[in-house]
């Protein structure tokens, strides 16, 4: 069973567009680090930060995907720009995808507090496929086997965000360039990087001096994949504690827990329960988010 898992695998990372997939990997608690799913993030904020992210998904599954991010950005000191670098690494069975990014960011006032932030990351994407790892019958093609094959490509995404105090929302695109990816021969191996587009927002609300609600959601669409919704809520107590619910169109509905200490170190952890067709082969997806701000501005 494990050797049909890797090679539908193989498909769903290299042949996206006939089976419907998003090449790239996506977070339960993406709003703690919007930053990886939106270049304008980067300085935002009157301080650094780094976020880390490790998933784990579908559980109990062999050569199940997992992801690990690390991600920093912060502000210029004097000026209205803002900068970043994030790697990550998403790894299913005997494939994988690792990219390397940095980004610049410039923001302009609009109204009052509202400004416009827009950003440019640039970077590369290696795609890779571990032969040794495949374990075909007779009738499978032996030139997946018994090698490492892998390609690096350059790689761009834009983004625009619009934000105040208490609300953001933005635009974002991934894989500008749509780079082709040849994997072992031309006739099998020349798949096509498609560009991914997200809008992102969220709303922060004060009940009162102790408790804030923030709900937050991303529209992710993929041409041919149909557009994908993630919904989300979280409470947080007196800046320290949080709970969270979120709900993935044709995927999963999470918890969300947290911890902030000394409003400097972040501890996040979700658990994921799938709503798909896998959900009778797995016993869910688990999610840690570690963080850390520093070298705060005045602003």
């Amino acid at each position: 069973m494990n050797r049909i898992i890797i090679i539908i695998t193989c498909f769903l990372l290299f042949v996206p567009a006939g089976l419907q997939s998003q090449q790239l990997p996506h977070f339960t608690q993406f709003m703690f680090n919007d930053y990886v799913l939106n270049p304008a993030v980067a300085g935002t904020k009157d301080y650094y930060q780094v976020r880390s992210n490790s998933r784990f998904q579908w559980a109990g599954i062999v050569d199940a995907p997992q992801t690990i991010s690390l991600s920093l950005n912060g502000p210029h000191g004097t000026r209205p720009m803002g900068f970043g670098g994030y790697l990550y690494n998403d790894v299913t069975g005997p494939t994988s995808r690792t990219g390397l990014y940095g980004t610049y960011a410039y923001n302009i006032a609009i109204k009052g507090k509202v400004r416009l932030s827009m950003g440019l990351s640039f970077g590369i994407m290696q795609n890779k496929i571990d032969g040794t790892e495949i374990k075909l019958n007779e009738s499978g093609d032996p030139a997946m086997q018994g090698g490492i094959t892998s390609t690096v490509v350059p790689d761009a995404s834009v983004g625009f965000l619009f934000y105040a105090p208490n609300w953001y929302a933005g635009f974002s695109a991934f894989q500008l360039f749509s780079n082709n990816l040849k994997i072992y021969d031309e006739k099998n191996g020349l798949n096509k990087l498609k560009s991914h587009f997200y809008l992102l927002g969220g709303y922060r609300y004060d009940i009162n001096d102790q408790f804030s609600i923030e709900p937050s959601l991303i529209i992710k669409a993929m041409s041919p994949v149909p557009i994908q919704i993630d919904l989300n809520a979280k409470v947080t107590y007196q800046e320290m504690v949080w709970l969270g619910f979120s709900y993935r169109s044709r995927d999963a509905a999470s918890i969300l827990l947290g911890y902030i200490h000394d409003k400097r170190y972040y501890f996040g952890y979700s658990y994921d329960f799938s709503t798909s067709d896998i959900r009778s082969y797995n016993s869910g997806s688990h999610e840690i988010m570690i963080g850390i701000r520093f070298l705060s501005f005045r602003r």
